[in-house]
């Protein structure tokens, strides 16, 4: 008998025996120790979980999860089947074959010249009456929805674009990348996905381009396979021909939001938080030299143009670009632009060149849509010259990254200067780097806002003042994560104080 009254093992009235306290129970190995360690039963029933563990396991089960669904993404890309070229089907065919037959009898009976000063929808009333009586001579009857369609098609295909201005004219597209007549890919959201749209042959899209560039005085044949170039809304297009690209004609074109953006609409999508925005905000209209930093449709143009609502409106502002696609929000703002050289490879007119003329043109700002040369060091020498509040965009990772590319550019030109003094000039210049990032779930991010303080030794000496912190994701693959200020004071303070934002400034760096 035991203390308690009870034989040792006995549990009494006839309840199942219980191991006492230190009683040995089997080891279990295999598939047997696998099944005990479930959520269900945490630690076996031998060890059943104490409160507050119950909370801990279903982390623990994600956690699992997630590498379980990473693995399978692996798996997935190693066996999947990508998606090819589009092929148009149903109706969108039978009016593509249509427009085939409709489009040379069209031609016939249409002076260009004359349907050129018309608008489209000048245009639709005078080819309506025509078009029926093509369609008449081919004996093809068509109902009022196919009508429309048709004649969508035909116009589009004489005064726009082609199959292209379907995708212009959709606001959710951001980009359109032209692969050959057989494959056009857009970015909707920050995703690329194949588009609907398809040329007739490459002689059709290699037509499209030409009138692309031609809009802007530019050119594009086999002697000059590069083009760059714009369309009216501001959207830039980038375009490559054969022999340069073996899949044929290559259209790049970069849209712009029809409604300009500014910095608070960039906070409320989630580009930055509300100190990180007053921090931009200040530093624009307190004539800080900023630099924006980041990668191939990260968004550094956009920021840009948000910036320059910061800029005092009695301010004259110049921007240089080598295709134009800056706009500013500024009354007194004139926008200048390179040009190619001709055909005997003459009269070129570079970035650096419309630089050193602006100098002469009594600017209060000098910006550039995106530095990549020599013409970085005649930037900075406009930043010491009295030009504060002067802005540009570069490629680069990471703010120490972009200082670097800076003296790399300024190095790969003909200027015999020391390392050591093209380092003390960048310091001394430039005074807040944005970083900018497109991140793999689409979205895009000011991951970064640094301060440029001086030199010290050789070495340009950076301050942090916002950082973008990588927390986790959510099942549908968006990035969480938190804009973290430094709470260090900020060494540009005296810049604000000047303009009389001092203490708004300390306070949203700290």
């Amino acid at each position: 008998m035991s203390a308690f009254g009870r034989r040792n093992g006995s549990s009494g009235m006839g309840a199942p025996a219980r191991p006492q306290f230190g009683v040995a129970r089997p080891m279990r190995g295999g598939a047997e120790a696998a099944k005990a360690a479930t959520p269900t039963a945490f630690g076996g029933d031998q060890f059943p979980p104490l409160p507050g563990e119950e909370a801990a396991l279903p982390a623990a089960d994600s956690s699992n999860n997630k590498q379980a669904d990473a693995m399978t993404r692996l798996a997935d890309r190693v066996n999947g089947v990508h998606e090819g070229n589009y092929q148009a089907e149903g109706f969108e065919a039978s009016v593509h074959k249509i427009k085939e037959q409709v489009l040379p009898r069209l031609l016939e009976r249409v002076d260009p010249e004359a349907a050129a000063t018309l608008s489209k929808d000048e245009l639709s009333e005078e080819f309506r009456p025509i078009i029926l009586e093509v369609l008449a001579e081919l004996k093809v009857t068509l109902n009022r929805r196919e009508q429309f369609a048709l004649e969508k098609v035909l116009i589009d295909e004489l005064l726009g674009f082609g199959p292209l201005e379907e995708l212009l004219n959709d606001p959710d597209v951001s980009d359109i990348m032209v692969n050959g007549p057989d494959q056009t890919y857009i970015e909707k959201k920050g995703k690329l996905q194949l588009a609907p749209i398809r040329f007739r042959d490459e002689s059709h899209l290699f037509q499209i381009a030409q009138r692309i560039v031609n809009q802007v005085g530019r050119r594009v044949d086999q002697t000059t396979p590069l083009a760059d170039a714009r369309l009216k809304d501001g959207s830039r297009v980038n375009v490559i021909v054969p022999p340069l690209s073996l899949r044929g004609t290559a259209i790049s074109i970069r849209k712009f939001s029809e409604k300009p953006i500014t910095i608070d609409m960039l906070k409320d999508f989630g580009s930055m938080s509300e100190k990180m925005a007053t921090a931009l905000k200040i530093a624009g209209a307190c004539r800080m030299n900023i630099v924006i930093s980041g990668g191939t449709g990260s968004g550094k143009t956009t920021m840009l143009n948000a910036l320059s609502k910061m800029i005092d409106p009695g301010e004259r502002v110049l921007t240089i670009e080598d295709a134009a696609e800056l706009r500013l929000q500024q009354p007194h703002w004139l926008p200048l632009e390179t040009r190619p050289p001709n055909l005997e490879g003459q009269g070129a007119i570079t970035i650096g060149d419309l630089v050193k003329n602006a100098l002469r043109m009594r600017p209060d700002r000098i910006i550039l849509g995106e530095i990549r040369g020599a013409e970085c060091f005649d930037l900075l020498a406009a930043m010491n010259t009295g030009h504060d509040g002067s802005m540009c965009t570069l490629h680069a990772n990471s703010p120490r990254e972009c200082l670097g590319r800076m003296e790399n550019m300024i190095l790969m030109g003909d200027i015999k200067i020391p390392k050591e003094a093209i380092s003390r000039q960048i310091a001394e210049s430039v005074d807040i780097i944005v970083q900018v990032k497109r991140l793999r779930d689409g979205s895009r991010r000011t991951t970064n806002i640094t301060e440029v303080i001086g030199m010290e030794g050789d070495v340009i000496v950076t301050q942090e003042l916002f950082k973008f912190e990588y927390l986790d994701e959510t099942d549908d693959g968006k990035i969480i994560g938190e804009f973290r200020p430094s709470g260090l004071r900020p060494y540009t303070l005296e810049k604000a104080r000047q303009f009389g934002f001092d203490q708004a400034y300390l306070e949203a760096c700290l």
